[in-house]
């Protein structure tokens, strides 16, 4: 089993992706982005390090299932909050997750929020991505896109925006995120591959697939074979390079100039390159 991995922060505030990778298993976090309050005195990159931990340990458990493990490290991390934080708070912190694990018979992944799982078998490929929170807000998140970033219009409206998100969180009908309500693991997507016919699995935050909105790359398949061939560091470059070239998000609307940016590729040895 082979891994490569690269994270990056947008700029100079701390990295809210996390991840962690090693035989057997991937995590990767992505801290949702605070517009609000959050009740918390902790932040944000406290959040997804103390939920990733807990994943890591979680996970090591086989006979656990992944939706178990995630709603246990949720309980985990909303214990270990200070009685200063008010966990009801609508905009207390919270990330998405995705994470995948290999026991000895089977590839098994779940997802919860807007990370991306590629599976790539000696079949197909299965991708895996929760958008349900690009779904909210729809009239608003439109409304942003009017406006270029940095003006106070694109504030005034992203923060709209974050308001119709929040009030959508964790709820039937909104989108469901790792926060301090374990039930959210209930909603997670999983999947589950044999062992044997995994050949490459890509794990990826969403400021890293913004090269399918961004850059040539236009399918999963493209950014798996960039993976491949230029490694995670070669596909946050082309984005951070794109993003560079767009600051004001003139070309392609959006909210945020840069996104950190994670990317995590895992190549198996039960690959046919690797059968011989």
């Amino acid at each position: 089993m082979h891994i490569t991995a690269h994270t990056q922060p947008s700029g100079d505030k701390p990295n809210e992706d996390w991840f962690a990778a090693s035989d057997g298993l991937v995590v990767v976090l992505d801290g949702a982005t605070i517009r609000t309050d959050t009740g918390c005195i902790h932040g944000l990159p406290w959040y997804v390090r103390t939920l990733g931990a807990g994943l890591v340990a979680n996970a090591a458990d086989h006979a656990r299932g992944l939706r178990d493990v995630l709603a246990d490290s949720i309980r985990q991390v909303t214990a270990a909050h200070s009685g200063s934080c008010d966990l009801e708070h609508r905009g207390t912190p919270s990330a998405a997750v995705g994470l995948v694990r290999w026991t000895s018979e089977a590839v098994e992944w779940i997802v919860l929020g807007d990370i991306t799982v590629i599976v790539e078998t000696t079949d197909d490929a299965v991708v895996t991505c929760d958008d349900r929170v690009s779904r909210t807000g729809w009239e608003e998140r439109r409304a942003c896109d009017r406006f270029l970033i940095g003006t106070d219009e694109k504030m005034a409206a992203i923060l709209a925006m974050k308001e119709i998100e929040l009030a959508s969180r964790n709820r039937e009908g909104g989108y469901w995120i790792a926060s301090s309500n374990p039930g959210a693991a209930a909603h997670s997507l999983t999947g589950s591959a044999p062992v044997g016919q995994v050949e490459r699995v890509a794990v990826c935050s969403d400021g890293a697939m913004r090269a399918l909105d961004l850059t040539p790359i236009d399918t999963t398949a493209g950014v798996l074979r960039v993976l491949r061939e230029a490694g995670p560091d070669g596909l946050v470059g082309q984005v951070r390079a794109a993003e560079d070239g767009d600051p004001l998000g003139a070309r392609v609307p959006r909210n945020k100039a840069r996104d950190d940016a994670t990317a995590v590729l895992v190549e198996t040895r039960y690959g046919r390159e690797n059968s011989a």
